[in-house]
């Protein structure tokens, strides 16, 4: 690692456009970062905020620091929230410096309260801690905090910065070298304040202090501010004996830029800096050797006490508490994440691509989750033969976007959140599903690493047997990386959604599965609904996808659908495929609780099945009714031909409920009516589940590839098929 360099630049007011210029000279010289001071008393300086902010907009790369904010003239919960706004704009790029206060008299004429030099370090301690506390936004409880200098009855925490924003303390007085020493990410120092020898007596207190608090010196970032004229050679003895790993060059002149940057600009820092303070190593979680993490992956780890871990802890349905989360960005990190895996055989394991994950699978407590949303590509390889490349943690409504140029589609669910590793490695019950099929009817190959870590390829004529597991119980046998898929040429669609009454539930069940039977295959669609609500109208919502561009034919085509039940409600538009996925929201997922599921096929919507259905809602377990379509294309693809056997069904119900004891017995009366069920909609994993998903034939074949492929079944978690069971 090597010394990072910065600037320190004068915000003046008569030439604002100038600072941000040598900001920009700075990054185009590789400097790492820009400071600018907080004199907000002084007539003739722009605010440091403001400007910070404006240089942000102005540059790319380089990172941003008040130098430093005189924490007596700012509110600490409203600093903590504008920081976290200013570093999601940047991409990640704010580090906070913040000082005690040291003008006092033009501080008090500003109107704040002038306060001695303890009381002043003490209120910057409570500072950094409201600070921290709002910028977790991973606490759902809102902050409280009653001191003595800053009394907050109750903020709410958040908005979630991009990444976990440093905290520095800048000052020489021992009071404040104390504090950073136990609470700061950071110490900002002034070499022309400091006597000769001044430094590494401050450097020691700063350490001294750390060891007190538990901490590794290493985990206190020394910043130091130097004039122009400092001598190469005498920051080169700082870095090397006194630990400092990043100067800041205080200057105006963009000649003095140039000489440092070709002086210094591979000098190596003496100590790496810890990654992970105490604070985070403290929340680690039994049975997992954090320290042997691969270093291909440390980086991009994330830990229960790290910042990202919000990000990346939950599901869109469901809240978990993995112990590590490891994120690869490439084929060979994906093997090194394997191969750690394997060496904690007693944990759980979860692979994740979109996260969506209504199986909750994707997600465990104290375990470990395989992240593979960083390898996200589209590709389009061979236009001719509509063949493209996918990453398995690319979202379906990526891919449409991407797709929607060529005028191709692919059938794949009906969410754009979900992500392609889940869904292409389970079927594919998608908008498009009885004119062209599951998802894993489209693909041609895939490229995946194994339990052992070898990568392999499989299609028809490669690895064909594993190819045949992977469209329909793909998560058994490893990490697909890639996946190749024939595409479909799909204009603009019809999309429908429509409101019907339900008042005999049954009766609508029939004669909607009547009309959906009845329709070309160019429809497929679903229906939802909830149980009957006392004194409300019991509805249900339909909504169908139409492969025709003619509005008269979208019109004929729904007209039977519309005529199911009274018509409350209807909204069809011509559409792209791709806006019809558009519907994914943004940022990351924040599930709660552990929802269960229960997943059927159901040949046909017969009067024993709807009154089975109807009996199962009106019972209250259920919060969450589905049905979709399949059949069609779905049927015509052989049964044994992929894992995904059960060909013959018209449709795919999913339930949902919170109790798994009320929602089993409400399930009972529908279980004689289904056949087979959906992976990635059940939530169950035990023997029988896994026999109602795969026929004999499958199950025989599949333990067979599970005891070729993954024999100690490191794919535990993943529905897993049991390679011994045949035997017990």
């Amino acid at each position: 690692m090597n010394v990072r360099f910065g600037v320190l630049l004068t915000p003046g007011i008569e030439a604002p456009e100038a600072v941000v210029e040598l900001a920009r000279t700075a990054e185009a010289l590789g400097y790492d970062l820009v400071m600018v001071p907080d004199r907000p008393y002084e007539p003739g300086l722009l605010d440091a905020w403001t400007l910070l902010s404006w240089v942000a907009a102005r540059t790319e790369r380089i990172r941003l620091a008040p130098g430093v904010l005189e924490l007596p003239l700012r509110d600490p919960a409203a600093l903590a929230r504008a920081a976290a706004g200013l570093d999601l704009l940047s991409a990640g790029r704010l580090e906070l410096a913040l000082g005690a206060g040291s003008a006092w008299d033009a501080i008090e004429a500003m109107g704040a309260r002038r306060l001695g030099a303890d009381q002043a370090v003490a209120a910057l301690g409570e500072a950094i801690d409201i600070v921290r506390g709002v910028l977790d936004a991973g606490e759902p409880r809102p902050l409280r905090h009653l001191g003595e200098h800053y009394r907050i009855p109750q903020v709410q925490r958040g908005p979630l910065p991009a990444h976990r924003i440093p905290v520095w303390v800048g000052g020489h007085e021992p009071e404040l070298l104390r504090l950073a020493g136990r609470e700061a990410g950071g110490w900002v120092a002034t070499l022309a304040e400091l006597p000769p020898d001044g430094f590494a007596a401050a450097g020691k207190l700063v350490d001294e202090a750390a060891r007190e608090a538990g901490r590794e010196p290493a985990e206190v970032r020394r910043i130091v501010v130097v004039g122009p004229d400092a001598d190469p050679s005498a920051l080169r003895t700082l870095a090397a004996e006194e630990r400092v790993d990043t100067f800041v060059i205080s200057t105006d002149d963009a000649a003095v830029l140039r000489r440092f940057a070709a002086d210094l600009r591979d000098l190596p820092a003496a100590v790496p800096v810890v990654v992970r303070p105490a604070s985070v190593r403290a929340k680690r979680r039994a049975g997992i050797d954090y320290d042997s993490v691969p270093p291909s992956l440390a980086d991009t780890a994330v830990e229960p006490g790290d910042l990202e871990y919000a990000r990346v802890r939950s599901t869109y349905l469901r809240g978990g508490a993995p112990g590590l989360v490891l994120r690869p960005r490439t084929v060979a990190e994906v093997v090194d994440a394997l191969a750690f895996v394997r060496a904690h055989p007693h944990l759980p394991f979860g692979v994740r691509s979109g996260g969506h994950g209504i199986s909750g699978r994707s997600t465990n407590d104290g375990g470990i989750v395989l992240s593979v949303a960083a390898l996200n590509s589209v590709e389009v390889l061979d236009r001719d033969r509509r063949l493209v490349r996918v990453g398995p943690g690319a979202r379906w409504t990526d891919v449409a976007a991407a797709l929607l140029p060529y005028g191709w589609a692919l059938s794949s669910g009906d969410y754009g959140g979900v992500g392609v590793g889940g869904l292409a490695t389970a079927g594919g019950v998608g908008w498009l599903a009885r004119e062209h099929g599951l998802t894993i009817d489209h693909l041609r190959a895939v490229e995946m690493v194994l339990a052992d870590g070898s990568v392999v390829r499989a299609s028809e004529r490669e690895n064909a047997e594993l190819f045949w597991g992977v469209r329909g119980a793909g998560g058994n046998f490893g990490v697909v990386t890639s996946f190749e898929f024939q595409v479909d040429e799909v204009g603009d669609v019809g999309f429908a959604q429509l409101v019907v009454g339900a008042d005999d539930p049954a009766e609508l069940l029939v004669r909607w599965g009547a009309a959906i039977e009845a329709s070309p295959r160019d429809v497929s669609g679903q229906l939802i609904m909830g149980r009957p609500r006392p004194g409300r109208p019991h509805v249900a919502q339909l909504m169908a996808v139409v492969d025709a561009r003619e509005p008269e034919t979208i019109i004929e085509r729904l007209r039977p659908l519309a005529s199911v039940g009274p018509l409350y409600d209807q909204n069809v538009v011509l559409i792209p495929y791709a806006g019809v996925m558009a519907n994914a929201a943004d940022g990351y997922h924040q599930g709660q609780g552990e929802p269960v599921s229960r997943s059927g096929l159901i040949e046909h919507l017969t009067p024993e099945v709807a009154r089975a259905a109807a009996d199962l809602l009106a019972g209250g377990a259920v919060h969450w009714f589905q049905i979709r379509t399949v059949g069609g294309a779905v049927s015509d693809v052989p049964p044994d031909a992929t894992a995904y056997a059960h060909r013959s069904a018209n449709f795919s119900l999913v339930v949902m409920g919170s109790v798994e004891r009320r929602l089993d017995a409400a399930w009972a009366g529908m279980a004689g009516h289904v056949e087979g069920l959906y992976l990635n909609f059940e939530t169950g994993t035990g023997p029988d589940k896994v026999a109602a998903a795969f026929p004999p034939a499958t199950l025989a074949r599949l333990r067979e590839l599970k005891r070729r492929y993954d024999p100690g079944t490191l794919f535990r978690d993943n529905f897993t098929v049991d390679p011994q069971e045949e035997t017990r």
